[in-house]
């Protein structure tokens, strides 16, 4: 498909030349570009579409890459892609070998930062800024930071905007309010007063009226103070919203999001200010494209694309977050002491249902993560059982609090880590591969890693009658119903495929199921193989550690990092009983894992079943003649 205007659009540069007409026309042919690309190939859609204008009043008002234009969070940029040489590209979004779905260092100069994880933006500002002004660049180089979508519910924001207003660096900031939780009508008189505002010659002028009134002799300085205390408090009787002044940073706003030439004149104004200034601009998430603009529940935030779904043990995969949302709500019903704790992730953790049955006791904290920790805490403390949901890799924005604050106090709060193992399509910022690293580091917690949709409910039941806490992890694509041999009760490993006590392939969550098909091929090959779910990475089983410490050989097989992780922690246990027992650990490499189809991604690191098979082979292979040692990841 040709696109008339975006296809003449090489670099923002390429803007200038555009007249106030074609401007609008390249605004609809971004978005169609943005909407049938995205319904292909799946991403964020309603942040997009709503920053359309945004992002070319930026480009015009901005030189970048001289200019540092952050965003945050990051899945509002493809307009920006789309202006900064991506455009004959973009149909590779976030597919494998193709573009990220979020900014990145490797495609553009014009990506300042690669962020998927939200309110970062305004401390990489203070800290660019910083940069810029003690090499003395400052002067001709500017900081903007685009925050929106929630990434100011996010406490380092906050801790953000107190250095920047303390320091007084001159950092634009730019607030995406999408009104999707606060919109505020754009007055006559409010519109005006912010073009006052931001006009360089009145800001000049008020300087020096303010600087000559405050030369008179005995009243200046009084009047000087009375001038200030009118504008002030006609500021706060128009916008009453004085939270970025009381930090030291000016405010203006709001401004019309869709009005280019509004957004240019506002960001003009926003460079003469010689401090931090932040900048208001209400757009609509979703404009343009009416399912999105209508899209309440975010179901278009970050469409998925329906993919073919492989039939397991003779039943269809089933979703693990939607087996953890039904437990959850049956365990609300029998316990009117379980509450639901999210970071602005309700949807997707699955936790809606269990809102609209107990509104009370559900909790959305924002983008705080490590509130919504140590507030899970507070709950504990006072005979709740609280249930935080998040994704995996945003846990770890959380560990300190994991562990000192619901650790250390031995705390019965139960941690559900979705999206865990390789994710997929977002790429290394949300594959979940640190989560059994990070919770094995902590003392005590249980750790539970279903291997089915029948098995997460175990696990909830199980995780609530703890006196401590625990964790239970899931991966984002589907699983089987059941693994074969049934379900586990109580905290007990299971053997789902017996082959005596030869080699023993001990898997975790839902690598169980590739484990039983590397078995399965293993035995075509004259090799047999015990395949053992143990359901519980800690406290490890003790019937696991008597039949895996007696096998001729031990493999295990999980979705997270392999140094610090389920296997090295079972490969430990096993050699405290036989110093000598040989164990090979296969698990994610220690690296950053690019995006693509998780399937793809698995075959790629050798953790199909076909790569797992080949794996052992070789591994058994190179110790035929000697004594194995204790190996990770074996190639």
């Amino acid at each position: 498909m040709s696109y008339e205007l975006l296809d003449r659009i090489k670099g923002p540069e390429d803007l200038r030349s555009l007249t106030p007409a074609q401007r609008t026309a390249l605004c609809a042919e971004l978005r169609e570009r943005i909407v049938t690309t995205v319904l292909a190939n799946g991403g964020h859609l309603g942040s997009n579409l709503g920053a359309v204008e945004l992002t070319i009043a930026l480009h015009l008002a901005f030189d970048s890459p001289r200019d540092a234009i952050l965003f945050d969070t990051g899945h509002q940029t493809y307009p920006h892609k789309l202006l900064t040489g991506r455009h004959a590209i973009f149909d590779t979004l976030r597919q494998q070998g193709g573009l990220s779905g979020y900014p990145n260092r490797a495609e553009s100069e014009h990506d300042w930062i690669e962020n998927s994880h939200a309110s970062t933006a305004l401390s990489y500002a203070y800290g660019i800024a910083a940069g810029f002004d003690l090499t003395g660049s400052a002067p001709h180089r500017r900081v903007v930071a685009v925050v929106g979508d929630g990434s100011l519910t996010g406490g380092l924001a906050y801790e953000a905007l107190n250095t920047i207003g303390h320091r007084k660096l001159p950092i634009i900031i730019v607030w995406n309010d999408n009104g999707r939780s606060y919109a505020p009508t754009i007055s006559r008189l409010s519109s005006s007063l912010t073009r006052l505002r931001l006009n360089p010659t009145y800001m000049s002028a008020r300087n020096r009226v303010k600087q000559v009134i405050s030369d008179i002799p005995r009243v200046g300085p009084r009047a000087a103070s009375q001038i200030a205390s009118v504008t002030a408090a006609l500021r706060e009787a128009i916008e009453p919203r004085v939270f970025f002044e009381a930090l030291g940073i000016r405010y203006a706003g709001p401004v019309d999001g869709h009005d280019i030439d509004e957004l240019v004149y506002a960001f003009e104004g926003a460079k003469e200010w010689d401090g931090p200034i932040a900048v208001h601009v209400l757009t609509e998430k979703g404009r343009g494209y009416q399912p999105a603009v209508d899209d309440e529940v975010q179901r278009m935030h970050d469409l998925k694309v329906p993919r073919a779904l492989t039939t397991i043990e003779g039943a269809e995969p089933v979703s693990f977050t939607e087996a953890f949302s039904r437990a959850l709500v049956d365990a609300g019903e029998r316990d009117r002491r379980v509450v639901a704790i999210t970071a602005a992730m309700g949807a997707p953790t699955g936790l809606l249902p269990f809102q609209e049955r107990f509104g009370d006791r559900y909790f959305d904290v924002g983008i705080a993560e490590a509130h919504a920790v140590t507030a899970a805490a507070g709950m504990a403390m006072v005979g709740l059982r609280p249930v935080v949901a998040i994704y995996s890799t945003f846990l770890s924005r959380a560990f300190d609090q994991a562990n000192l604050d619901v650790g250390l106090h031995h705390l019965p709060v139960v941690f559900v880590a979705d999206r865990a193992g390789i994710t997929g399509d977002d790429g290394p910022s949300h594959h979940g591969v640190l989560d059994l690293v990070e919770m094995l580091a902590i003392p005590d917690v249980t750790i539970f890693t279903p291997s089915s949709a029948d098995e997460v409910r175990i696990a909830l039941e199980e995780a609530l009658k703890l006196d401590g806490p625990s964790l239970i992890r899931f991966s984002k694509t589907p699983g089987p119903r059941r693994i074969r041999g049934g379900v586990g009760t109580g905290l007990g490993a299971r053997v789902v495929r017996d082959a005596g006590s030869g080699l023993v392939i001990v898997a975790y969550g839902k690598m169980v199921t590739p484990a039983l098909t590397a078995a399965d091929l293993l035995h075509d090959d004259g090799l047999e193989a015990t395949v053992i779910d143990p359901r519980v990475v800690r406290p490890i089983d003790p019937d696991l550690i008597a039949l895996a410490s007696s096998a001729d050989a031990v493999v295990t097989v999980e979705d997270g990092y392999v140094h610090g992780g389920a296997g090295a922690f079972l490969a430990d246990a096993l050699r405290a009983v036989r110093p000598t027992i040989p164990v090979a650990t296969l698990g994610i490499p220690t690296r950053y894992i690019h995006h693509g189809p998780p399937d793809a991604l698995l075959a790629d690191l050798g953790l199909d079943g076909f790569g797992i098979a080949a794996k052992i082979r070789t591994w058994l292979g190179a110790h035929e003649s000697a004594t194995p040692e204790i190996t990770s990841d074996p190639a």
